[in-house]
């Protein structure tokens, strides 16, 4: 069952995710990083509740708070007409 895998874009198994829960990770940003599970083509849309219900049950966190989004506001505002388009 370990040989499961959880994130077929990047083929991440369930073990590679157990082993590094348990070796201190424990959001869904640091998985991301260091096993790149939900950071393929799909950008975790197939196996992010997967890896969320998994981080949740083996930290005893609640999923509301592992499935908190992370927000990146840009490094200065960018007024609304740079994005614009003349032409529309």
């Amino acid at each position: 069952m370990k040989e499961t895998i959880i994130c077929r874009c990047e083929d991440v198994t369930l073990e590679e995710i157990l082993k590094a829960i348990r070796s201190g990770l424990t959001t869904m940003d640091e998985l991301k990083r260091i096993l790149r599970c939900g950071a393929g083509q799909c950008q975790g849309k197939s196996c992010g509740l997967l890896i969320a219900q998994i981080l949740a049950k083996e930290t005893g966190k609640p999923i509301a708070e592992i499935l908190q989004p992370s927000t990146r506001p840009p490094f200065k505002p960018i007024p609304l007409k740079a994005t614009a388009h003349d032409d529309v």
